[in-house]
């Protein structure tokens, strides 16, 4: 079947609408970062840089350290993001873009989300660095696609939607790769994941803007399922987990622990945790080679 040209938009050089990019652009390896400026931060670690591309938030840097192609692309915040990267990096993949037709042999992009995180728990420490072994979402992103879901998933999505209780809110839940868990795992602290759908009133903050939910914070932090709680709170691992799920896709996020929800505080050292983050994933990303 052929994909209409309002469903898979493309530029007038055949490149994807919103990263604009081509499919030799990509690498098969794909670290993501909100922040644009991120993605310097990231590349300036590769041996050599071959490719710079942009369009809007969505700034692509691809190159090789030793022997292993990497693509860095920034997402922007939010779930919403997520859809527009990883549907376009499918389709660089997964789509012959001259015919418009979904290729007969598919291939898996492996994705590292690298962010910053705040944490839900006292005994977490700050500037730590987490791996995401589920996500919780909040968003809606994923009431748009048909998903299937194993029964770890289904069991933490249940038992987290009786402790919030809140009819309105309907969550849910993806894991990770465990192929990549096991290539970033050891060493580093694992957790469970929420993902909000705003920074403010949506993570329990309040500025001038009356939250409809006053304890939101405290649901949060409360939860427990199978003796393990919500480590921390951020704006895209859920996103990336379910829609690489459905995809056929490899994901896993990285969190840099920058702020304790419960002592309210920020770190000090931003920077310097995301970097030893960005440094810990492209060490593990090319241990082999």
């Amino acid at each position: 079947m052929k994909i209409t040209d309002t469903d898979l938009i493309l530029n007038s050089d055949g490149s994807v609408y919103h990263l604009n990019l081509l499919p030799v652009d990509i690498a098969d390896t794909v670290i993501t970062v909100g922040d644009p400026d991120r993605v310097g931060q990231v590349s300036k670690y590769f041996d050599r840089i071959e490719l710079k591309k942009g369009k809007r938030e969505f700034i692509t840097h691809t190159g090789y350290i030793g022997k292993k192609r990497l693509s860095v692309v920034s997402t922007g915040i939010g779930t919403d993001n997520i859809d527009v990267v990883l549907t376009e990096l499918d389709a660089l993949l997964n789509i012959d873009l001259p015919s418009r037709t979904v290729k007969p042999q598919l291939r898996a992009l492996d994705i590292i989300r690298i962010g910053t995180s705040g944490t839900l728990q006292r005994d977490i420490p700050l500037d730590s660095i987490l791996v995401s072994t589920f996500a919780i979402g909040l968003d809606s992103l994923l009431q748009y696609y048909k998903k299937t879901e194993e029964v770890s998933e289904l069991e933490l999505r249940e038992a987290f939607q009786r402790h919030l209780a809140l009819e309105p809110i309907q969550a849910y839940v993806a894991a990770c790769s465990q192929n990549l868990l096991r290539q970033f795992a050891p060493a580093i602290s694992t957790g469970i994941t929420l993902t909000a759908p705003g920074f403010y009133a949506p993570q329990g903050r309040h500025t001038r803007a009356t939250p409809s939910y006053v304890d939101l914070l405290a649901k949060f932090c409360s939860f427990r399922h199978q003796g393990k709680a919500i480590t921390n709170l951020e704006m895209e691992t859920a996103g990336i987990y379910g829609l690489a799920k459905s995809l056929g896709h490899r994901a896993i996020s990285v969190n840099a622990i920058l702020a304790s929800r419960l002592q309210a505080v920020f770190s000090k050292e931003a920077q310097r945790t995301i970097d030893r983050a960005i440094r810990m994933v492209l060490e593990r990303l090319t241990a082999d080679i």
